[in-house]
């Protein structure tokens, strides 16, 4: 599954936040790190999402899929 991010560098190191999730966001020292952080941090935010539907509704399964409008 394919989501775009958005980067930020700074002085600090970088930020960056999936423009798809909302509130979905991380940060790193390098370019590097917070890539690898945004991708961990939009697993979870998925599991967590995954996990909130299946627990208001009688769901059997939930599907991602990536679209291309």
């Amino acid at each position: 599954m394919r989501h775009r991010v958005t980067l930020v560098e700074s002085s600090e190191g970088w930020a960056v936040w999936c423009d798809d999730l909302p509130d979905c966001c991380s940060q790193g020292a390098t370019r590097e790190e917070a890539l690898q952080n945004i991708r961990e941090a939009i697993a979870e935010y998925l599991a967590a999402k995954t996990e909130e539907i299946r627990g208001d509704t009688d769901v059997r399964a939930v599907h991602y899929e990536e679209v291309l409008v």
